[in-house]
């Protein structure tokens, strides 16, 4: 029910219009004006409320203007965005429409996601990104295996440019410790082709290292130490030089043979050093060569007999020298490397003939006899290594030897070459009485060119005889028996012609 006062005054409203309607009777201000009026007097109707609302008109307009003033910006841009929402609003509710459409098949897809990549499940995606997790967090591991290669190439080629050595020592040690790691890690993991790949890389440089120790061996200057210390090397970088198959038969296994071979590179390349004197000795050798061939019957008479020898001699001195040195370090060095490989060489040596003849030996007892004598078993490396070295000296013996014909030039080098068959001697390889096969050619010459040949072909006798005198001799010093002892010594091993 509508306000008596507000249908009072409705016919004297101003005429509405869009930008002032007419007050709703319902309206909160409408009502509470309304109210407000029906408790003043008529004098204050009259007087008071007509001045009343005129201030409140002027206030309300100051208000307005410093509004306007103060946002002016503000409202002209919120009745741009007003104008704007004709617009916005459909595309809005279209676009909301659409989302509505799209939400089931987003869930859908949700769900699809979820089954997919659910954790009870196995995919191929989620698999690789755990692999790519677990690289990440292994990432510095991953770079210390990889660097292991270069660390084991770095270690060994610092210790070939060092040589022998403590520091030397600690790279050997070094490698193989890193050999060690890195086999182990194939062992675990063989399926990885990194780990493969870094394996292959590493037999690579252990092969290298191989090479090197064997290189080592060829040194002309390594001492014991230095060999035990290189084939102890030998024995953890290259097992299978050592392999226990090969052992049943030979004891020091492929590195005996493997470190005579070496040492006899080196003795042959050192012998080779003597080149230039050698050539001298070979012009000798024609010289005398050609004497011979133009002498009627093939003998020389006084007139054209062979005075040379001289650059021979100088060449044989100094060859017997260094085969001297060089075989009795490399048989002694053995024996101390291969301590049991020497002694079995030695006992097989005294087995088999006594076994095939059925008679026990008395250095060697029958139950050990038992047990190594084998007729299959392949011979150790030193029981034919010493006669190498002699058929060396020997060969170089025969074919220079005829060129000095002087008898106290051959007389010197026959002393030498006993004094080298006494140091082998001492290792079990003497050749002492190989002298006696030595020069039937230069007797021949001897006793073609001198009155007294009936002596030459016995230098080689006195030349024993003097060595064997004086051994027994500084023998006896040396045990303090007395001249005497030393004598009957002498006498019991001197030759008869």
């Amino acid at each position: 029910m509508s306000d008596p006062l507000y249908e009072l005054l409705a016919p004297h409203f101003d005429q509405p219009s869009p930008s002032t309607p007419v007050p709703a009777a319902t309206d909160q201000v409408t009502t509470k004006y309304l109210t407000r009026l029906s408790t003043l007097s008529l004098s204050s109707l009259t007087s008071q409320e007509v001045q009343s609302l005129a201030q409140s008109s002027q206030s309300t307009v100051l208000s307005l203007q410093s509004l306007s003033s103060r946002s002016h910006a503000a409202i002209v841009a919120s009745s741009d965005h007003f104008t704007s929402l004709q617009e916005t609003l459909p595309l809005l509710a279209e676009e909301a429409h659409t989302l509505q459409n799209d939400i089931p098949k987003l869930d859908e897809a949700a769900a699809a996601f979820s089954t997919t990549y659910s954790r009870s499940t196995e995919n191929q995606i989620l698999d690789r990104r755990k692999r790519a997790l677990l690289m990440e967090r292994n990432a510095d591991r991953l770079c210390d295996i990889l660097e292991l290669p270069t660390l084991l190439s770095s270690a060994i080629s610092s210790s070939a440019a060092q040589g022998q050595g403590a520091s030397n020592t600690t790279n050997y040690a070094t490698a193989l410790d890193l050999y060690s790691h890195i086999k182990r890690l194939h062992l675990l993991y063989s399926d990885s082709p990194l780990i493969n790949s870094i394996y292959a890389q590493t037999e690579s440089a252990m092969q290298d290292l191989t090479s090197h120790l064997i290189s080592s061996l060829r040194a002309s200057n390594i001492k014991l130490a230095a060999g035990m210390r290189t084939v102890g090397w030998l024995r953890r970088v290259a097992p299978e030089l050592d392999a226990t198959d090969y052992q049943r038969q030979n004891r020091e296994g492929l590195l005996g043979y493997l470190f005579l071979a070496c040492r006899l590179s080196t003795l042959v390349t050192t012998l080779s050093a003597l080149e230039p004197l050698r050539q001298l000795a070979d012009q000798e050798t024609e010289t005398r060569l050609r004497k011979v061939s133009a002498a009627p019957n093939g003998r020389t008479g006084n007139g054209n007999a062979w005075h040379g020898g001289q650059q021979t001699e100088r060449y044989l001195k100094k060859y017997i020298e260094i085969f001297r040195e060089q075989s009795f370090s490399i048989v002694s060095m053995y024996k101390s490397i291969f301590p049991s490989g020497a002694d079995g060489s030695v006992v097989d040596e005294v087995q088999l003939p006594f076994k095939s003849l059925d008679i026990k030996s008395t250095s060697v007892s029958a139950e050990n006899i038992s047990k190594q004598g084998r007729l299959d078993a392949a011979p150790s490396a030193l029981a034919t290594f010493p006669s190498h070295l002699i058929d060396l000296l020997f060969d170089t013996l025969t074919q220079y030897l005829p060129n000095v014909l002087d008898k106290t030039s051959r007389e010197s080098l026959l002393t030498q070459v006993l004094y080298c068959a006494g140091s082998l001697g001492r290792l079990g390889s003497d050749f002492s009485l190989m002298l006696a096969m030595l020069s039937p050619e230069a007797e021949s010459m001897l006793d073609d060119s001198d009155d007294d040949g009936d002596n030459s072909d016995k230098d080689w006798v006195e030349v024993m005889n003097k060595h064997r005198e004086l051994a027994g001799r500084l023998e006896a010093l040396a045990s303090g028996a007395g001249t005497g002892r030393g004598a009957d010594r002498g006498g019991s091993l001197r030759m008869k012609a």
